[in-house]
């Protein structure tokens, strides 16, 4: 049995993007972090792995866990990459950290036959409730940063990026919104997290 890693068990939004992949499946993680998402997948999906990450760090975290691993500022584009070189590109709740998430979306889906991006919902009714009666930006667990020391740009709520998508041609072959039974009727107030799969409009699996 491989057990799950504590990031994943912390990361419901991991969890499900993990289901959405199947085995033997070329995987580039965008933002990977220390790669344990990736190991994970290396291990339970037979996965060939890529990771992208901007931190030295993080970078030699990726090392140790035995997980390639390309150092890249993902704000300059993925010009390095082969159109269709990916079965699955994957973003973990970093699309609201990049400067054009537009242009990332469009270079997702250039490069790989369907993209998973997961985000949290800035129009989650917690956050809403917290802005109404305070007056301020919201500070949650979900967003535990102060306005000024965030590197979240670029929050949106669901409605956002499905307008996005539309703007960009781009299909929504599944959306799950993860917070119980509420946010599957009305995501855009009740799901603080949701997780996409896109694709290039017309695209057929």
């Amino acid at each position: 049995m491989i057990n799950i890693p504590t990031v994943l068990e912390d990361r419901s939004d991991l969890l499900q993007m993990v289901d959405q992949i199947k085995d033997n499946s070329r995987v580039l993680d965008l933002g990977c972090g220390d790669g344990s998402l990736l190991k994970y997948l290396k291990k339970t999906k037979k996965a060939k792995c890529l990771g992208v990450e901007i931190s030295q760090s993080k970078i030699i975290e990726c090392v140790k866990n035995g997980v390639p691993v390309i150092k890249n500022d993902l704000n300059k584009g993925l010009k390095q990459f082969k159109d269709q070189s990916f079965d699955v590109a994957i973003l973990g709740q970093t699309l609201q950290a990049v400067q054009r998430p537009d242009k990332l979306l469009k270079e997702m889906t250039r490069i790989s036959k369907i993209s998973i991006i997961s985000f949290l919902n800035i129009g989650y009714y917690r956050d809403r409730f917290q802005f109404f009666f305070s007056g301020k930006m919201p500070v949650t667990k979900e967003l535990p940063y102060s306005w000024y020391d965030t590197s979240n740009i670029h929050l949106s709520t669901i409605k956002d990026f499905k307008n996005l998508c539309n703007q960009e041609n781009l299909t929504i072959k599944k959306e799950i919104h993860i917070g119980g039974f509420l946010s599957n009727i009305m995501p855009n107030l009740f799901a603080p997290t949701s997780v996409f799969v896109i694709s290039e409009q017309n695209r057929f699996l």
